[in-house]
Formats: structure tokens, C-alpha cells, sequence
């Protein structure tokens, strides 16, 4: 499982925030805060993240991309047409409508090849810092998911990044993480029973009990203080 090991990331943020996607809320007090505040930041008007990825999944083109994919697969598996789109043509980016944010990854496309299923995660801009460690395995935790829901093994799981950065502030911190070693054990997750269908329950007892099988065999190297999201 594709957890960064160069420094101590927070395990349960990013399970908690896959969990709120794959329910399709938007709304952060809908359970995500109960584990983090990393969206506060990109609140509009009655405390919703308009680009709430799950939201954009599940309700905001009027049809539900993540179960549509889900139903497709499971009647042909060999299909291509999987694709998930969370950008909104009609008005993110270009100079479009102002909001809080709009997404950094904006489509992912999944395929079922020799009863595995791969995943290609296409992300507009990527914080290689803060973002990206903590991107990555929350879409491999929903591969995990779909994975699991189809009945399938887990494939390769792909991370295209069109424009991967270091901001300023965290510079020190990329030369310390370089500097360290990389020898640290691999961490297998074996997801619990139904871990989809939990998912979408915005199931409390899900965050822990994954969280539980990560920490168990996560050693990483020590955690690096101070670093700030840069807005």
C-alpha cells in the first residue's frame, strides 16, 4: 500500500476524507470533521465545498458517476468506459465562476485487466509536499474499495500529475526527506468486509479499523513539524 515513509503522515485524515467522497457529501461537519479541518480552507456560503470530489462523483452532474461505475462493471467488466469526472466544465477554471477551490484531480479511470482492477488518477496541479503523500493513498484506498466491491484483486494504481510542485516554505523539508533512507517494511492493507458499502454509510467504525491494520505496520521515519498548506 503507497504510504509515504520519507516522513510521519497522518494515517486517519486521509482514510476519513475517502470515506466522506465515496458517501458524496460536501458538507465538512458531515462527518469529516470529526477526524480533520483540511477543508475548512475551501468552504463557500452555508459551510459547503462546492468541489467536494465525492459530490461531484455521486449528485453534481445529476447522475451518480461512482455507482454508474460500480453497475457497469460488475455487468461487463472488460468495459473502458469507466471513467469518473469530478471538473466541471461549466465553470471551473478558465476564469470561470470564483470559489473556494476547484479540483486538483479531476478525472480517474478504472479498468478491470486479468481480474484486476487498475486505477489512473489524472491530477491538474499536485503539492508534492503536503498533497501529493496524502492524495495518493486516499485513491488507493478507493481502488482497495472498488476492488473489494467488484470481487476483483487490485491492480496498478496510477498517479498522473500535470504539474507536480515544491513551494517555497517547504523546500528544507523536501532536502531533509531526500536525505533520509528508504529501507522501511511494506504495508499490506487487507480492507474489512464491505468497505465500500461502509463507506457510503459514512461509517465511523471503518476509519478505525483501517487505521488500526495501517498504524500496525507503518514505520516511518520521524514526523517533520511545521509544515503549512499553502493556499
Amino acid at each position: 500500500f503507497p504510504l509515504l515513509t520519507l516522513r510521519k503522515i497522518p494515517t486517519k485524515i486521509f482514510i476519513a476524507e475517502q470515506i466522506w467522497f465515496t458517501s458524496g457529501a460536501r458538507k465538512p461537519d458531515d462527518f469529516l470533521r470529526d477526524y480533520t479541518r483540511i477543508w475548512d480552507d475551501f468552504t463557500n456560503p452555508g459551510d459547503v465545498v462546492t468541489v467536494a470530489y465525492g459530490y461531484r462523483w455521486r449528485k453534481h452532474f445529476g447522475r451518480d458517476q461512482l455507482g454508474k461505475l460500480v453497475a457497469l462493471l460488475e455487468k461487463d467488466p472488460s468495459s473502458r468506459h469507466g471513467v469518473v469526472v469530478t471538473w466541471d466544465p461549466s465553470a471551473d477554471g478558465l476564469g470561470g465562476v470564483s470559489k473556494g477551490n476547484v479540483p486538483c484531480p479531476y478525472t480517474f479511470t478504472v479498468n478491470i485487466i486479468g481480474g484486476r482492477l487498475n486505477m489512473m488518477n489524472v491530477v491538474r496541479s499536485n503539492d508534492m509536499i503536503l498533497g501529493f503523500p496524502h492524495d495518493v493513498p486516499g485513491f488507493a484506498l478507493l481502488q482497495l474499495m472498488l476492488a473489494q466491491r467488484l470481487g476483483v484483486k487490485p491492480g496498478i494504481y496510477s498517479h498522473i500529475i500535470a504539474n507536480a510542485h515544491v513551494y517555497d516554505i517547504h523546500y528544507d523539508a523536501a532536502q531533509e526527506m531526500i536525505s533520509r533512507p528508504t529501507d522501511h517494511p511494506k504495508v499490506v492493507l487487507e480492507l474489512p468486509e464491505n468497505s465500500f458499502l461502509r463507506a457510503e454509510k459514512k461509517d465511523h467504525d471503518l476509519v478505525e479499523e483501517i487505521n488500526d491494520v495501517l498504524v500496525s505496520q507503518y514505520q516511518p521515519a520521524e514526523r517533520i513539524k511545521g509544515l503549512k498548506i499553502v493556499l
